[in-house]
Parts: C-alpha cells; sequence; structure tokens
C-alpha cells in the first residue's frame, strides 16, 4: 500500500538518464526548485483540480520542441502573476537530510 505522504514529509524526484535537456535546463535554472514545482502543481490543481495524472499521461510522449526560443527563453517571459511572489518565496528551503520511502526506490528500477 501507497505510503500517504503528510506536511513536511519529504520526497524524492529522480531525472530519467535519456531526460530532455530542456527539461534538465529548466530544473538547473531553478533558484528554488521545490518551489517551482509546488507552483506547477498548484496550477494543475486550479486548472483541473486533484486528480491522477498518470490516467491522462501517454506513456510514450513526442518530446518538447528543440526550437531555440524555447532554451533562450529569459527571465522577461515570466508571467506578471509570478512577479508578484514574495521575497520569502525565493529564500531557500532549509536543506533536510534527503529521504527515501520503499516506493521511491522501486520507481527507480
Amino acid at each position: 500500500m501507497k505510503k500517504i505522504k503528510q506536511p513536511g514529509d519529504n520526497f524524492s524526484l529522480k531525472t530519467k538518464k535519456s531526460e530532455d535537456p530542456l527539461v534538465m535546463q529548466w530544473i538547473n535554472t531553478q533558484t528554488n526548485l521545490m518551489d517551482s514545482i509546488r507552483y506547477l502543481i498548484e496550477n494543475e490543481i486550479r486548472s483541473n483540480g486533484v486528480r491522477n495524472l498518470q490516467a491522462i499521461i501517454p506513456t510514450e510522449r513526442s518530446g518538447l520542441p528543440s526550437s531555440p526560443s524555447f532554451s533562450q527563453a529569459s527571465a522577461s517571459t515570466i508571467p506578471p502573476a509570478a512577479s508578484h511572489e514574495t521575497a520569502a518565496a525565493h529564500e531557500p528551503e532549509p536543506a533536510d537530510e534527503e529521504e527515501f520511502d520503499d516506493e521511491d526506490i522501486e520507481a527507480w528500477i
């Protein structure tokens, strides 16, 4: 049975060895990766409610466009709503010792 995550619990994220270079660029561009992921989750919930994306995400995806305009995007392309975040949102979260669940490890295999 899947362990229910509680507020404050850690979870791990591992990239694929074949991860799209633009995905890696996006990850490496973030100054606070967890806050960026949280922002994406919040937008997904606002748009579609709480749902299991695995039920709708295709197993095989065509990938991201390799257009230079995507890889050359600058901070000026950030939507205005993002500029209203407080300074506290940009402070890095304290580093907790990373914990791994058995399910996390199984997902890597």
